[in-house]
Parts: structure tokens; sequence; C-alpha cells
């Protein structure tokens, strides 16, 4: 490998990918695009959820029940004084919930058994938010009894809930990091995806193998520039995080470039990979979207639990790179510099990355046919 021949090839590719504005645009303009529309539009966050208050009995019990549903500022209470009201709205869906307080309250919370109950009717027809919408219900209740003057209601144990890493519990903060993956996954892939293909399209590549450089300056020319131009592009988007959504980054700048660097090695050696496979810059880009921003969507526990997934799909997200790469970034933006939650995951992207450059060099030969 000639150096100085190297470093020409690498500037020609530098410049051609300066002129050409598609290139400029995914890295400069699509991340914080795309990383707008992942914070903002996938959100995790239960606030302001519409159920139904139904208040049949008069009692001060009662009604104090019903005030600490209409203070908790997580749900949008419509308080009527018949079911048969909020029936038709958690049919139509403009209810989660409705939650009934029977006419015998007062009497039951006035015994000495403390056999007071109330009915929560959620819509089953959306599981996931029936259960966390009866829970918030049943929360309610369940901080209203304890609260009661002679405390016969409250447990003898008590949890103080402490949590970490998080304390807020805001979904965006853990989804800002993963969007970084998901961004990085798609333009790091689709950056390469199309250099040698556009090569084929533009009947330069004849060219290229007439001269003298290996194979392996070739790739090096092809992958060095996009390399730069997506630290470039993992920088903006950090920035975004950091800045716009105010999310902190506890860990240091310079661990967060080395993961975004490694995490570049697999993602644009899968583009390179799928670039040397077809001659039509189209048919490259198509297969680049197909194979690394749906997997990575749905397979790489950014939305869904990985632990929840059938034990063969488990498996399979095992070769996904953006699994690692978002929990990389999770823990360095949220916990720190901590090099044993950290090396696992930097450690598989490193052996996925060397089997695509692998099969990428394999694949590649210095011919026309």
């Amino acid at each position: 490998m000639n150096g100085r021949r190297l470093r020409a090839m690498i500037r020609k590719e530098a410049w051609q990918a300066m002129r050409d504005p598609s290139t400029l645009l995914a890295t400069f303009l699509f991340p914080p695009l795309l990383l707008f529309l992942f914070a903002y539009g996938v959100s995790l966050d239960v606030k302001d959820v519409r159920i139904g208050l139904v208040l049949e009995s008069d009692g001060p019990h009662a009604r104090e029940l019903a005030a600490a549903y209409q203070a908790t500022p997580w749900l949008e209470v419509k308080p009527v004084r018949h079911g048969k009201q909020l029936e038709r709205d958690l049919v139509t869906g403009k209810l989660a919930a409705y939650v009934v307080i029977p006419q015998d309250f007062d009497a039951a919370m006035e015994s000495s058994l403390r056999a007071a109950q109330v009915q929560i009717i959620t819509d089953g027809s959306q599981p996931n938010s029936a259960n966390f919408t009866a829970s918030y219900a049943r929360g309610v209740f369940g901080n209203w009894l304890a609260q009661q003057g002679d405390g016969a209601a409250a447990p003898r144990i008590q949890l103080q809930q402490r949590f970490w890493f998080n304390p807020e519990l805001e979904s965006r903060q853990v989804l800002a990091p993963g969007a970084i993956a998901m961004v990085m996954t798609m333009i790091g892939t689709i950056l390469t995806a199309m250099v040698i293909a556009r090569e084929w399209e533009r009947g330069t590549m004849e060219a290229l193998l007439a001269t003298p450089a290996s194979i392996t300056e070739v790739l090096l020319s092809k992958l060095l520039p996009y390399f730069v131009l997506g630290m470039l592009a993992i920088l903006a988007c950090a920035f975004c995080v950091v800045v716009i959504f105010s999310v902190p980054l506890r860990g240091s700048l310079a661990m967060l470039l080395l993961t975004g660097a490694i995490f570049l090695i697999p993602a644009l050696g899968q583009g390179l990979f799928i670039s040397t496979l077809f001659r039509s810059q189209f048919d490259a880009g198509e297969v680049a979207l197909l194979t690394s921003f749906l997997p990575a969507i749905m397979l790489s526990g950014f939305v869904f639990e990985i632990e929840s997934m059938p034990q063969p799909v488990q498996w399979l997200t095992h070769v996904i790179p953006a699994r690692y790469f978002i929990e990389a970034l999770q823990t360095v933006f949220l916990v720190g510099d901590s090099w044993r939650s950290l090396w696992p995951d930097l450690l598989a992207l490193l052996l996925l990355g060397g089997l695509l450059f692998a099969l990428t060099f394999a694949k590649s030969q210095i011919r026309l046919d």
C-alpha cells in the first residue's frame, strides 16, 4: 500500500463528497431533523391521561377522594354522576378509563373493617395503556388511603423509591441518546452504501480499476472521508441532545467520541459491503435502508424491550450493531465513563465491524466482471 497514492485517492474522494449535495444533506441536515422527530415524536411519558370519575356518593370521604384524583398532574379527570355518561366516551376512545366511587363508600370507610373499594374500568383494546392507567388510578387511591387521619390504612412497611441515573423518569433522557444511534445507523450505512455503486453508474470504475491502486487503497479511500463526516454528524447530534433537549452528558466527550468511532466501523462497513453488491445507487440505498434502519428500530431495544421478545428474536438482536450502540450511549450520557458497562458493547461492535469488513474484502475484486 502506497501512502502517497492513498492520500491522493482520499483527497479525491473527499472533494467528490463535498461537491455532492446529497452527501452534505445526509451528514449535516438529516441527523438534526431526524433527531427532532425521534425526540418529540417518540415518548413513553404518561401525561394528561383522560379518565372519567363517577361520584355516586356525596359523603365527605368520597369527595376527598374525588379531589385527590382531580389534583394529580398525570390524569385529566372528567367528573360525572352516572356511569352511563362515560360508557360511550370509553367505547369511542375519548377516555382511557373511568373510576367509580360507589354509594356505600363513606359507610365502608367509617366501618371498622375498612372495606372501602372503588371500581376501575379501562379500555382493554389497548393493553399497555390499560395497565398503566389502572396502575395510576390504583396508586391515587392507595396514596389517599395512606394519608387518612388515623393512619389505620397505612402499611406497616413503607417503601421509599429512589431512581438512579434518571430520577425524573423522563423518557426523553433515555430515548434521546438512543435516537442518536437510530440516526447514525441510517446515515452511516447510507453514506457508504452508494460510493462504489456511484462509480459504476458514472462509468469511472473502469478508470479506477486501471490504476495501480490495490483493493485495500480503494476501500480505505472510500471509507475514511465518510468516517470523518460521520464523526461530525455524531458531534452535531450530541450537541442537540445536550443543549436543546437538556439531556445531561455525565460521561466525557472523549468517551462519547470513542464510542461513536467504534460504532462507525460496523455501520460504514455494512454500507461498504452493500455497495460492493450492487451497481445501482438506488438499489444500494434501498437495501441499506431495509437492512439498517428497520432492524435497528425493531430489534435494538430502542422502543421494544428485547427481554419481552421471543427467544429466537432475542438471539437475532445480537447481530444488530445499534443494540450495542444504544446501550453504550445511554451509559455515557446517563451513567458516565463506566468501563465495566461499556467494554462488552464496544467489543461486540468491533467484532461485528471486523466481520463486515472481512466480507467486504472477500467480495471486492479488481476486475470488471
